[in-house]
């Protein structure tokens, strides 16, 4: 849609292209440096540029330089705000990347193309995931995920145990395929095996901001993949939205598990467990879920298969 800005004064336009509010917790300077790409200059921070793993010629590892973080920004722009139906601030829109102040105080985990056209800073980012360590967290105001769900509980309910948060989680259409899944698993699990992960938790999304439209795959989640107590976490109560939209004995589970997105069905398949509630999110023009994934929950049989390649960098 064209944006009519010939009537409006300097001081209007100006107004329409401030970045998004920081939230609180995260430092100024990390939110504007996360604008521009750049990164805080934090040690706890990983910044190798070591090999998690590889496919041919797909290669798995953290960013480590602040041009690596930017085709990240790019590769989910293209994918959340051109292939999906996200409303784009002014801002993202001139800078055609879809930028979050999280992004300073976060890893970057990417998957490389040695064999497509090579940018001018690398190889091409093809997969990303972004990921929020506890420690991190706590210096910074907290996860991202806690601008959807009430989590505190549920971390101090465990906290003799280490969380990791998974985010903002994309791959190029053509890369969509078991072995780019794979090798961003063999990276994600190395790097839970570094770091001592207990947990993992994060939003998922499902397309689309009507849950009634929503309903046969959000009952299945509801009926069948419903946190005990103990791992449970309930969305916040002004974002709640029930997810039992259907009885247990109307939800068809085959029928619900293929309208469900592959990312969840993945985690569902690893031994996660989903939050009390969805959250609709108007921006990406999603309804969330969150994801609790203990580690000691995890299908052996996928540890055996990821697990092994892993191993081979764990500190």
């Amino acid at each position: 849609m064209q944006t009519r800005v010939r009537d409006q004064s300097p001081v209007r336009l100006l107004d329409r292209f401030r970045p998004h509010r920081t939230p609180a917790g995260v430092p100024k300077l990390a939110a504007l440096k996360a604008f521009g790409g750049l990164r805080v200059s934090d040690p706890r921070l990983s910044r190798t540029g070591e090999t998690l793993g590889r496919i041919g010629a797909l290669e798995v590892r953290l960013a480590h330089r602040a041009c690596e973080i930017r085709q990240a920004q790019r590769l989910r722009f293209d994918v959340f705000y051109q292939e999906m139906s996200a409303v784009a601030h002014p801002a993202t829109l001139l800078a055609r990347r879809d930028v979050d102040p999280f992004d300073a105080v976060c890893d970057h985990l990417l998957v490389l193309d040695h064999a497509a056209p090579p940018t001018r800073h690398g190889p091409a980012v093809v997969g990303t995931y972004r990921l929020l360590r506890q420690e991190i967290a706590e210096h910074c105001g907290g996860f991202y995920t806690a601008g959807e769900y009430d989590i505190a509980p549920l971390i101090a309910r465990h906290g003799h145990l280490r969380f990791l948060e998974l985010g903002r989680s994309c791959v190029l259409p053509a890369y969509r395929n078991k072995r780019t899944v794979e090798l961003l698993w063999h990276g994600i699990w190395t790097y839970v095996l570094r770091h001592k992960v207990d947990v993992m938790i994060g939003c998922a999304s499902l397309e689309g901001t009507d849950p009634d439209k929503l309903a046969l795959p959000l009952s299945f989640l509801h009926h069948y993949a419903h946190a005990p107590e103990e791992w449970n976490a309930r969305a916040l109560p002004a974002r709640w939205v029930s997810l039992a939209r259907m009885a247990k004995e109307e939800v068809d589970p085959k029928a619900a598990l293929h309208a469900l997105p592959p990312l969840v069905k993945g985690y569902l398949r690893l031994g996660a467990v989903i939050g009390d509630g969805a959250v609709v999110d108007r921006q990406f023009g999603t309804t969330d879920i969150l994801v609790i994934l203990p580690v000691s929950a995890i299908n052996t049989r996928y540890i055996g298969h990821f697990g092994a390649g892993a191993e081979r960098h764990a500190a």
